[in-house]
């Protein structure tokens, strides 16, 4: 990984180098969770059904270099599309600075601890359940919004 620049996370994504776009990521892992879009609404409901490359007591990806192997349908978050993405959390690094706000206040790259993210209940890590044990995905609906 080459080096981060002091307090990259403050400029426009369009500046940051590979590397900054990556560590932006909080860990969350709510972008790696299953969702329900209504057909008729388009409206998008939250799950706490969870890839099967994503560990659920970290809430980081097993294979995150690999992934697309496995999970053809993940997304790749590109500055193109980060944007459109209506389903990321608001609490989404890349959500916020794509609308230039600044990070929460608990977000790792603030705080200098990767556990501050599930100290402030924006983790999903040991709340969620892998889709190779959910069943069907209505019966996982949450609520994601206190977060």
């Amino acid at each position: 990984m080459g080096a981060l620049r002091d307090r990259f996370w403050e400029r426009p994504l369009a500046e940051l180098s590979r590397e900054e776009w990556e560590a932006l990521c909080d860990g969350c892992g709510r972008c790696c969770l299953h969702k329900i879009e209504d057909a008729d609404t388009g409206e998008i409901e939250d799950t706490n059904v969870a890839c099967k490359l994503l560990d659920t007591g970290t809430a980081r990806c097993r294979d995150y270099r690999n992934r697309k192997a496995f999970v053809p349908d993940c997304l790749r978050l590109t500055l193109k599309i980060v944007g459109t993405v209506s389903w990321l959390p608001e609490t989404c690094a890349y959500r916020r600075r794509a609308a230039d706000e600044p990070l929460p206040e608990w977000h790792p790259l603030l705080t200098g601890d990767p556990d501050s993210v599930k100290r402030a209940g924006a983790s999903v890590a040991g709340r969620v359940v892998s889709e190779t044990d959910a069943g069907p995905l209505e019966h996982h609906i949450v609520d994601w919004s206190d977060v």
